[in-house]
């Protein structure tokens, strides 16, 4: 069974400032996520799923939907805030989305395969699809155990030039299952070529440029679905009254390796991600995409 790809396109970039998801790059305006799906489509996936928002639905399918649904299976599916649980209700004057986690819960009624998830803008590189296709091709016979895995990044390869990020940064065994992702903020790189960090009193912290980052590249069996809504309730059961709180997948992640529910294989890749935090970052990644034409990666006129 050929896997899905699930895309997260239902988030504003706050720091980027506007949507990125439509957002041309390409040399005849391809979008990020159309490269993303090119790049799925040659590794193996056999369908598409956006999570989005219903306020720029129509304007979504134009840029997206219509120009693709003759080369790939598309579904769309909306992330509500008042999509919750039985028994839960949207609290007063909450505004802000309930996180990745939750995004992903509102594709379940269409996913019915192996699914990765990745992030709406963010460019992952082709060998990073072709390994997580592979994994989550062979499962048929997989207990659900050891049917989860994540494409884990070199931390000096996922940076930005232009300001801090934030990554889970991922510790992993001798036979690379993964053990934790803890979410680090304000990362960057000094002056003086070294990476580090700030916790909350301002402190620094030394990173490494091998260290193992997540890009929220991760790998599932369709049976998955009940994890997240397990936890999901677990999450609106201590957080269900605040205004600001997320259900974010590395937490759910975290959260079934420690229960012992299943391992994560992390796939290791030497790609070089690349994505917009900034809006500076925009130019820099038009011109390693115009390389990567130039170089034959892609054709110039993608979906022609």
């Amino acid at each position: 069974m050929k896997p899905t790809l699930l895309i997260l396109a239902a988030g504003m970039g706050s720091r980027y400032g506007g949507l990125k998801q439509m957002d041309g790059f390409g040399p005849n305006d391809e979008k990020i996520i159309d490269y993303s799906i090119y790049d799925a489509i040659q590794a193996g996936f056999g369908k598409i799923v956006f999570v989005i928002r219903r306020s720029f639905e129509d304007a979504f399918k134009e840029a997206f939907v219509n120009k693709l649904e003759d080369k790939i299976k598309i579904e769309v599916v909306f992330q509500e805030l008042e999509d919750l649980p039985e028994g839960f209700a949207l609290p007063e004057g909450r505004e802000k989305p309930w996180g990745t986690g939750h995004a992903i819960l509102a594709a379940a009624p269409v996913i019915n395969e192996p699914f990765a998830v990745i992030n709406a803008d963010d460019f992952y590189g082709a060998g990073a699809y072709k390994i997580i296709s592979d994994f989550l091709s062979n499962l048929e016979d997989t207990p659900e155990s050891e049917s989860y895995c994540m494409v884990g990044y070199q931390l000096g390869n996922t940076l930005s030039e232009h300001g801090y990020v934030s990554r889970g940064i991922c510790a992993t065994d001798s036979q690379d299952n993964l053990q934790t992702i803890v979410e680090r903020t304000q990362i960057q790189r000094g002056d003086d070529g070294v990476i580090f960090f700030k916790d909350e009193n301002e402190q620094k912290h030394l990173l490494d440029d091998k260290d193992v980052a997540s890009m929220n590249l991760m790998g599932f069996p369709k049976e998955a679905m009940a994890q997240f809504k397990k936890y999901f309730i677990e999450f609106l059961k201590e957080n269900g009254t605040q205004l600001k709180a997320e259900f974010y997948l590395p937490w759910v992640v975290n959260m079934v390796i420690q229960t012992g529910h299943a391992s994560v294989k992390v796939l290791n890749t030497d790609a070089k991600w690349f994505g917009v935090t900034y809006k500076e970052d925009k130019q820099e990644a038009v011109d390693k995409i115009k390389a990567l034409v130039e170089a034959k990666v892609y054709p110039e006129k993608l979906w022609e």
